[in-house]
């Protein structure tokens, strides 16, 4: 298989899945590999496999949030990987963080990589704004202490030693 039709190939099983996301799929096997792993950062957690996947990301993300829409606003494919960004527009309808349901929509960004293997999904590494979907729902995890006080002009940054 030529470089251009693999990558036409790893672009086409990971635009699936996120199809399958968005429609509530509870069939996820067919896009992922039997040695699966998703890798979040701090707050996301890491699933070992397609099962943990499902109870530690994708069910909770459900009932958190509904009338989810799934935003993807570039792809990137090299080969036997693909990577987007965007983001999820929902309705934060079921407890999140300990957030009782405010019923406000948010933008849930992202960042994905994916690596297709057999045509398949074997490892995403992700990236979910946890700080941003927390401020959209009245928690600054900073403290106002975040660096956007420095694009303000709120506060003067620190000068380097």
């Amino acid at each position: 298989m030529s470089y251009n039709e693999k990558s036409k190939q790893t672009l086409a099983v990971v635009k699936a899945m996120e199809e399958a996301l968005g429609a509530n799929s509870n069939t996820m096997e067919k896009h992922f590999h039997k040695d699966f792993r998703w890798m979040g950062n701090q707050g996301c957690g890491t699933k070992k496999n397609l099962q943990e996947f499902r109870n530690n990301w994708q069910l909770p993300l459900r009932a958190a949030f509904t009338d989810r829409a799934y935003k993807t606003e570039k792809f990137i494919v090299d080969g036997e990987w693909a990577s987007c960004f965007g983001y999820i527009d929902a309705l934060h309808s079921g407890e999140f963080m300990g957030i009782k349901p405010t019923n406000k929509r948010v933008k849930i960004h992202y960042t994905d990589f994916w690596e297709v293997k057999d045509g398949l999904i074997i490892d995403n590494w992700v990236n979910v704004d946890f700080p941003s979907i927390l401020a959209q729902l009245g928690t600054d995890i900073f403290n106002g202490q975040g660096w956007e006080a420095f694009d303000r002009g709120d506060v003067e940054p620190p000068k380097p030693n």
